[in-house]
């Protein structure tokens, strides 16, 4: 969704990747040249939302029932957004609280040791130590692919629903170019709500 919704984090490293790309041929660019240069960049960016497209979005937002959906499903993304945060979270205190106690087994094994005994002792600790961080990184990888795979599931589900409201430019796709477009559509549709809501306060 706008500004923090799912689309937005899988689109967020495109987009910067997109503005780094133009900001260093900026830097390169002779400083007669930059307007122009800069014109071909928006219009890099713009290319895409045609007025077909826009035409048919206007089509779509003129009984406000999309700003009600697309509000609904920011909803939703935050408490999906957050209970994929608090996960995570949860799995990190755990890491966190077993590795304090195997450094803490460790040591208390380390001081009950006879010295000839200690280093046979450190090495078996150390091949225990080992085999703890290789379960912490896999349980971490699994939680980072669980949390990319539900984000997926969320975009698509934002982009069926837009899909079934009729609004134009949206479809279940992957291609980054549409998501790019897609986001764009809603940014523009996040932008005309906003001025409509302050219109009617103004109006008040």
């Amino acid at each position: 969704m706008p500004a923090t919704g799912v689309l937005d984090l899988r689109d967020r490293g495109r987009r910067k990747a997109l503005r780094q790309k133009h900001l260093e041929a900026q830097q390169a660019c002779r400083p007669h040249n930059l307007p122009m240069l800069q014109a071909a960049q928006q219009r890099e960016l713009e290319q895409r939302l045609s007025y077909t497209t826009l035409s048919d979005l206007a089509l779509a937002l003129l009984d406000g029932t999309v700003f009600e959906i697309v509000q609904g499903l920011l909803e939703i993304q935050h408490l999906t957004e957050k209970s994929l945060y608090n996960q995570r979270l949860r799995l990190q205190n755990e890491h966190r609280v077993l590795r304090q106690a195997l450094r803490q087994k460790h040591l208390e094994a380390q001081q009950a040791c006879r010295p000839h005994n200690l280093p046979m002792l450190q090495a078996a600790q150390q091949r225990e130590l080992e085999a703890v961080e290789h379960r912490i990184r896999e349980e971490q990888q699994a939680m980072d692919r669980k949390i990319v795979l539900e984000l997926d599931r969320k975009v698509a589900d934002q982009q069926s629903t837009l899909e079934k409201a009729g609004v134009a430019g949206f479809y279940v796709t992957t291609n980054p170019q549409e998501l790019t477009l897609q986001m764009n559509l809603l940014e523009l549709i996040r932008k005309l709500q906003q001025r409509g809501c302050q219109s009617g306060k103004a109006a008040l």
